[in-house]
């Protein structure tokens, strides 16, 4: 290795030094890769099914379903399917440059199981997106890899900032994308294996309010949002984000805001 580190790669330096390659890969355990100098750009992976090894300073550490690994640029490296596994997964190569990589702790190698349902699809259909831009290359296809890349990085600098029982990541995602429909704890608890009570319970202990007041409290945020940006009037609102009843809807928005909708709607900014 040169005293400068090792180089960015022929397929960076082609872009001017800015670039972001990505691909699937599905390996039996023949499959390996040894970098004795290190690459000169950013690795990162998620495993969607199997498991692969990573061998750093002679150490050998693995990963498998649900983990996302990271390693830094200049880090002399081997890695490859484990012996007697398949290695079902998607990796990307990305310039030193991104800033959203001081986010994230300053380790060689970075192995982090994502541990949520919701944040696994998001992360594997960022992937996709990655790699169908690398591969199609259309107009703008660069920007719009960097930008998934970014993408990645935040939802990985999300997962490592501050560790959320998934069960209640879950019941969250459920909330936001069903505020328009009656809630059911019942139903949520389903969704997640556990008992109502024990849901109420562990979603108090883990977030500091009640699973009504977060939907409350997602819905009325939305409201002031389509009240302030939309020509929707505050009846209309309510129904959008999911009250059915208006005087509800107006005392809890008065309650966070300080004045009525239709207050909010015309005050002057």
């Amino acid at each position: 290795m040169s005293a400068k580190g090792p180089e960015l790669p022929s397929y960076i330096k082609e872009q001017g030094g800015n670039m972001v390659i990505a691909e699937h890969f599905q390996q039996t355990d023949n499959y390996t890769m040894k970098r004795s100098e290190g690459m000169g750009d950013w690795l990162i992976t998620y495993t969607i099914a199997g498991e692969g090894y990573f061998q750093i300073d002679g150490v050998e550490r693995f990963c498998q379903t649900g983990d996302v690994t990271l390693m830094q640029p200049g880090v002399p490296h081997q890695y490859g399917t484990r012996r007697g596994s398949t290695w079902n997964f998607v990796w990307a190569h990305f310039t030193p440059r991104f800033m959203e990589t001081s986010l994230i702790p300053n380790e060689k190698l970075l192995i982090h199981a994502i541990d949520s349902n919701v944040a696994r699809n998001r992360i594997h259909q960022a992937f996709n997106r990655l790699i169908s831009d690398s591969i199609e290359r259309s107009l703008y296809w660069n920007e719009l890899c960097e930008s998934t890349m970014r993408e990645i990085l935040l939802l990985l600098a999300q997962r490592l900032s501050k560790q959320v029982d998934p069960r209640i990541e879950e019941i969250r995602h459920l909330l936001s994308t069903r505020m328009q429909d009656p809630i059911r704890i019942d139903e949520l608890a389903r969704a997640v294996g556990l008992s109502p009570s024990r849901l109420s319970h562990l979603y108090k202990e883990s977030t500091g309010s009640s699973i009504v007041d977060s939907l409350n409290d997602m819905r009325i945020r939305q409201a002031a949002l389509l009240l302030e940006h939309t020509d929707r009037q505050a009846s209309e609102v309510a129904l959008d984000v999911g009250f059915q009843n208006y005087n509800h809807f107006a005392g809890q928005f008065r309650k966070r805001y300080g004045m009525n909708p239709r207050a909010y709607k015309n005050r002057e900014l």
